[in-house]
């Protein structure tokens, strides 16, 4: 019996949609399990703090405002000046360079400012100023480790960056202890959801090895 050709190539087609529809099926499957594995990770360090003695407290950046911290940037100087009084480590170092529309004010100069306000000494603070993400954060930071020998540091963000600190700072030779400013004030769900997923694509991206510049515009600059 001879199949006409135009039936031949239908085959062909419907079995390729198939075999499309089933590796599609697949990679959701893969990524819905990867993104529920990776906000398990993002919410285990968010809701515990793990500070204990250490050589340093670094104090990840966040949006500054004409010289002055944003509410989020403030809430994280404070926890770490609590940390400080608490005498968890004798030094603090504030992270976080400019950008053009900043006036020449600096995340990390901001923090310096903010600390000495608050009577820890000029000698027991260290200003890094020319970061501009997370990731550059934790390279500065490996560098300041290293030219100061700091073998512990106790890193301070938002619970839900502290994952992606945590595990990029692995990658870079650190050994830290995650611990989460305080909270401010009611987070939405929908915008405790929308950190979440900026952190898993972050997370992902990092992972991948892809460039993440695209998303670099949320970086730090949450204000709840």
């Amino acid at each position: 019996m001879i199949v006409p050709a135009s039936n031949l190539r239908r085959r062909r087609s419907s079995s390729g949609w198939t075999a499309l529809r089933r590796l599609a099926g697949i990679v959701l499957v893969v990524a819905l399990a990867w993104s529920v594995y990776v906000y398990h990770q993002i919410a285990q360090v968010a809701h515990h703090d793990d500070a204990q003695p250490a050589d340093a407290i670094a104090v990840f950046g966040a949006a500054e405002y004409l010289g002055r911290p944003s509410p989020v940037l403030h809430a994280r100087l404070d926890h770490a000046v609590d940390l400080y009084r608490k005498q968890i480590a004798p030094l603090i170092i504030t992270l976080g360079g400019g950008s053009d529309r900043d006036s020449g004010n600096t995340e990390g100069a901001v923090g310096r400012d903010y600390l000495l306000a608050n009577g820890v000494p000029f000698g027991n603070i260290i200003a890094e100023t020319r970061s501009t993400d997370t990731e550059q954060q934790v390279r500065r930071l490996a560098a300041i480790a290293r030219d100061n020998n700091l073998h512990h540091v106790v890193v301070v963000s938002d619970g839900t960056h502290l994952f992606r600190i945590r595990e990029l700072c692995s990658d870079a030779g650190l050994d830290v202890y995650t611990s989460p400013r305080p909270a401010l004030g009611h987070i939405s769900s929908y915008d405790l959801a929308m950190r979440y997923f900026h952190e898993i694509i972050s997370y992902t991206m990092v992972r991948l090895h892809l460039d993440e510049s695209w998303l670099h515009w949320v970086e730090g600059k949450e204000d709840f």
